[in-house]
């Protein structure tokens, strides 16, 4: 089977993108998945998204990390779908869409620059030297120094499948305060390796900043080793968050076909 295929990137964290809506794949298989995200005898990608029709909604995502396993809400994901059904001609200007974790809403610019409403967080645990939260996707967030040098990889895979997570695994970020904001990095579970930059894990670590620091800031500056990311959230009384966005480029890298 011959199918047509757009890559896209979010800030580094790379993508490929598979119109849906004439139900290619009634079901796809994870060695698939993994076939074509592999990096060297595949398309390559940190995971892969299927765009299908909706009865409600302008369209689905469906979204799978590179081990072929049906994933969490990803935010840098959701910000190329954005770009892609625009590119497809499903959407102008601005959608609202379901994923798994429930409704995004989303605006993009002429510069494809896209803007996703995320869901509220209503709990957070934390302990020492540690916040966790779930932001669409589950993240352990802790506080670091140096974190140019740091072994993203050996400490996230250390927390990942640690007695609690090894089951069902945990993203882990890694922050470092800036002058005014901060440097994110992530070991992503599914992917199980550092991906260049996770939506859901700056959104995860804005929280844990805001909440560790104090600040009541609306408005976050987020830097990625893939690149930079706003993220936009209220902070209410009792230490909850609404109205949260994330901000950041979606580019198309390259369209093709492939056979499977």
């Amino acid at each position: 089977m011959n199918i047509q295929f757009c890559k896209y990137q979010g800030t580094g964290n790379d993508f490929i993108l598979i119109d849906n809506r004439s139900t290619i794949f009634a079901k796809i298989s994870s060695y698939q998945i993994k076939k074509l995200c592999d990096r060297r005898f595949g398309i390559g990608a940190d995971g892969l998204i299927l765009l299908n029709t909706h009865s409600v909604y302008d369209f689905e995502m469906r979204y799978f990390n590179s081990d072929g396993k049906e994933a969490s809400m990803c935010g840098n994901g959701g910000r190329c779908i954005v770009s892609f059904a625009k590119h497809l001609g499903i959407i102008n200007n601005s959608t609202k869409f379901i994923a798994v974790d429930g409704t995004h809403g989303a605006e993009i610019d002429e510069f494809e620059n896209v803007k996703l409403k995320m869901q509220d967080v209503n709990e957070i645990e934390v302990g020492k030297n540690y916040y966790f939260l779930d932001t669409g996707s589950p993240h352990y967030v802790c506080f670091v120094k140096d974190i140019e040098d740091f072994d993203v990889n050996k400490k996230g895979k250390k927390i990942r499948y640690n007695k609690r997570f090894k089951d069902v695994g945990t993203n882990v970020d890694f922050v470092e305060i800036m002058e005014n904001n901060i440097f994110v990095r992530t070991y992503e579970r599914g992917v199980e390796n550092e991906t260049l930059s996770c939506g859901t894990g700056v959104i995860a670590s804005t929280i844990s900043f805001s909440l560790l620091s104090k600040l009541s800031n609306q408005e976050y500056f987020i830097t990625t080793k893939g690149g930079n990311l706003k993220v936009f959230l209220n902070k209410n009384e009792n230490k909850t968050f609404n109205n949260i966005w994330i901000e950041g480029p979606a580019n198309i890298v390259f369209t093709g076909n492939i056979k499977i």
